[in-house]
């Protein structure tokens, strides 16, 4: 299979975190194309921490300061989805992390979605955006997002997220904030057992979360397998950033294998383009090389995709449509 010409779908992408350097170069001002590499990027073979490779975002944070660097980065990420083939994509980003005296929450969401528009009439790709709520946040402030979701669902927004230091601000401490989304019938997913504790995955489950993020943690472990089986529940696994992080050590059995034996709906995605210096065909190489993935069961993760994605029905039937020919 030629993996390049693949029709693709992702689930699982930050916008901040897939910048292309072409923008943050012309953003920035900084004319070195290696120091935004350094700044902005950690090699495909990274060994690292997670803490240290999230300071890669400081850069391309600051490169989105204003409504028209907002459109322009939006409509970029499309662009480059596209060059990959790219049909659907949900792209995730915190718009509290965009807000500042001259920007409000209102003027970074509408600029997203003008730029994610724009790109969709000129590149083909449909899109959905994912708004985070962050784990470092207060309530009151991850209530605010999920007030502008609910504001902007269905026109661009098709759900929520959960993001941040898992770790230090563990899922249970946010029951009020996903009460409030499924009250206002607002789908989500979760990050949850990207730090090693199956147990988060549990608690996102039992919130009502549609999807997982990563869920590395549950590997080895059938009875919250079992959970996310027969709850239909998709998982959003980023192969090449979860070894970057330490999430999975490099050379050890990556659990999308597990995974899929065990009949999970599996998803494959890149996390972040830019940072961790990949994109969807790699991923998808990665599992084919590393873990034994089949023909087969590639294009299965792309319709279990369609399948566990936010998007509508009528969208779902014209993605399966295109997917099939």
């Amino acid at each position: 299979m030629d993996i390049s010409k693949l029709k693709k779908i992702e689930l699982h992408c930050h916008l901040d975190g897939s910048l292309s350097l072409d923008f943050i170069k012309k953003v920035s001002g900084i004319s070195d194309d290696e120091e935004i590499r350094k700044r902005a990027s950690v090699p495909e073979d990274y060994h690292g921490s997670l803490t240290e490779y999230l300071t890669k975002f400081d850069l391309p944070i600051a490169c989105l300061n204003t409504r028209e660097h907002i459109f322009e980065a939006a409509k970029s990420f499309l662009e480059e989805a596209a060059r990959e083939n790219i049909i659907y994509t949900e792209v995730r980003y915190s718009p509290v992390l965009l807000e500042t005296e001259n920007l409000s929450l209102r003027d970074v969401t509408e600029s997203v979605i003008e730029g994610l528009r724009a790109g969709e009439k000129e590149y083909g790709v449909h899109f959905g955006v994912l708004l985070c709520a962050m784990r470092h946040h207060d309530t009151e402030t991850n209530l605010r997002v999920v007030r502008q979701a609910k504001e902007f669902l269905g026109a661009g927004v098709c759900g929520l997220d959960l993001a941040g230091d898992e770790s230090g601000f563990p899922t249970g401490g946010f029951a009020e904030v996903f009460k409030v989304a499924r009250d206002e019938n607002i789908p989500f997913t979760i990050h949850a057992g990207e730090c090693g504790n199956p147990l988060e995955i549990k608690t996102a489950l039992e919130f009502g979360a549609k999807r997982i993020g990563h869920g590395i943690a549950m590997q080895g472990r059938p009875d919250i397998q079992e959970l996310c089986l027969k709850n239909h529940i998709g998982i959003e696994m980023c192969p090449i950033s979860n070894c970057q992080t330490g999430a999975v050590k490099w050379g050890a059995a990556y659990p999308a294998r597990e995974f899929l034996d065990n009949g999970l709906l599996v998803t494959v995605n890149t996390d972040n383009r830019t940072v961790s210096s990949t994109n969807l065909t790699k991923e998808i190489a990665f599992l084919t090389e590393r873990c034994g993935v089949r023909n087969d069961e590639i294009l299965q993760m792309q319709r279990n995709a369609i399948e566990c994605s936010f998007a509508g029905d009528e969208l779902k039937q014209e993605l399966l449509r295109l997917l099939s020919q």
